[in-house]
């Protein structure tokens, strides 16, 4: 077998949290192109069904939607079960749900912190620790974790303390658990992207000002796309990346390295 077949994802079932739309719809659709079955996990249940529709008609993966807050325990665990129920295997997870908010930080109010931190950091340990108990019962799987270069950094000039505190948590958090499940066949990595220009980002009014300064500081000069995240998901997510866990991949245009 060839590099290009041994990474493709046939016949594995796979979460994306945030899966309706951005960075989650843009990596759910390239597991799909590579042969997976992708349950797409949102709050936004109705665009979840728009975007399992979706990767049905065009990839011919098998794909379902699923609500549920990542911040919620019960809920967790009812979206594993679906899953289960749906493929009966968890071959790969990609916790990826997350918000910002930019407050300065005299400003910001303890309710304002604690979202952040509860969805961004909290809810990738529900849902990493929920995929890892089946994963580990199976003695194999992937855990894929969503950090940012805003933890490798200091944004400037937006005031994002509490997003830039909880992705270092998910780093050092993911880095804790692929010690803890290496010898037990479950690998956890996470991705660090960059500014990324979704659909959201390029279409906000209020963002513009602050694109130009990110664009004028960027070494490549642009946001990132969401594509451009698509092939470093694939690869931990499939089975030739056996040997790489507890690693944080950056994938920001060299922003982070001046």
């Amino acid at each position: 077998m060839g590099i290009i077949e041994s990474m493709r994802l046939d016949n594995k079932s796979i979460f994306v949290t945030g899966g309706a739309r951005g960075i989650g719809k843009s990596v759910a659709t390239a597991f799909c192109e590579a042969g997976a079955n992708v349950a797409i996990v949102d709050m936004d249940i109705e665009t979840a069904k728009t975007t399992a529709a979706w990767l049905n008609e065009t990839t011919g993966a098998d794909c379902i939607a699923i609500q549920a807050d990542v911040t919620n325990p019960e809920q967790v665990d009812a979206m594993i079960a679906a899953v289960l129920a749906k493929y009966g295997k968890l071959d790969a997870a990609f916790c990826n749900a997350g918000i910002c908010m930019n407050i300065p930080a005299e400003e910001m109010t303890f309710e304002q912190w604690k979202k952040v931190i509860d969805i961004n950091l909290t809810g990738v340990f529900l849902t990493a620790q929920a995929a890892g108990k089946v994963m580990l019962k199976q003695g194999y799987g992937s855990i894929i974790n969503t950090a940012s270069m805003s933890a490798h950094i200091v944004n400037v000039p937006q005031p994002q303390c509490s997003y830039n505190a909880s992705k270092a948590g998910v780093i050092q958090l993911t880095k804790s658990l692929a010690i803890e499940w290496a010898k037990r066949g479950v690998r956890v990595n996470c991705i660090s992207p960059g500014y990324i220009g979704t659909d959201l980002t390029l279409s906000s009014e209020s963002l513009k000002p602050l694109i130009e300064k990110w664009n004028a500081m960027a070494p490549m000069g642009r946001l990132g796309k969401p594509e451009e995240l698509q092939s470093i998901c694939v690869y931990l997510a499939g089975d030739t990346s056996s040997f790489t866990t507890g690693s944080d991949f950056v994938v920001d245009g060299a922003f982070t390295c001046f």
